[in-house]
């Protein structure tokens, strides 16, 4: 009798404890696919990570701060491909424009607003120096004035003509020699020398193209009018 009693303890606790054992497993199944699903449901509310670099006016590097216009713009190179001058995201001059030119190129922005006034293009190379001179005596107090050159923008200038860009803040139109690549932004009644302007001289041993230095570009924050 006792060890029939024994045996039915035995048996008991066997079925208790393979009881215990399914039921533990049958939950920890559970478990594991509701936890999957929780975090399969959050990797999907999770917004998606762009790669991408932010973009900028006129696909500058930088945004530029309250109260400026963005610009960016570049010199021709050699004399194929033509010189590029974008304002707040507004292209102004450039080949695809088809409004660029040998010689200097320009394009007047309006201070205030940043809206472009005129563009133009004049031929230093076989072209008159006078009607440059005569558009550059007529721009208003305030104008946004942007050049750069392509091909060659140096032979026709005259002393008069780089006295007027030099008014403008230009420090290299001074110096600026044949198919000498140069690009500038200054402004009408500027009275400080303008920090937007590069130039690369014409040099045999360090051009990039034949008879033609490199490509030059600048970008930047022009300080908007506020007077």
């Amino acid at each position: 009798m006792r060890i029939a009693g024994a045996a039915k303890l035995v048996i008991a606790v066997a079925v208790f404890l393979l009881m215990f054992y399914v039921i533990s497993q049958v939950f920890e199944i559970k478990m594991d696919a509701s936890l999957g699903n929780l975090f399969a449901r959050s990797a999907l509310d999770l917004p998606l990570r762009t790669t991408k670099p932010p973009k900028y006016k006129c696909g500058t590097t930088k945004a530029c701060p309250a109260n400026h216009f963005a610009f960016k713009m570049a010199s021709g190179a050699a004399n194929v491909v033509g010189p590029k001058i974008c304002v707040e995201d507004n292209v102004l001059m450039s080949g695809v424009k088809n409004n660029v030119g040998r010689g200097i190129n320009i394009a007047l922005v309006n201070g205030k607003t940043g809206e472009v006034v005129d563009t133009k293009f004049f031929d230093m190379w076989g072209g008159d120096v006078a009607p440059f001179i005569e558009f550059l005596k007529s721009f208003a107090d305030g104008t946004i004035v942007l050049m750069a050159t392509y091909d060659d923008g140096a032979t026709k200038l005259t002393e008069e003509a780089r006295k007027l860009i030099s008014d403008l803040g230009s420090t290299s139109i001074m110096t600026l020699g044949f198919r000498d690549n140069w690009v500038f932004c200054g402004g009408k009644g500027i009275k400080t020398k303008s920090p937007f302007e590069q130039h690369i001289k014409n040099n045999k041993d360090t051009n990039k193209y034949e008879g033609w230095p490199e490509v030059v570009e600048m970008e930047g924050c022009i300080p908007q009018k506020l007077e």
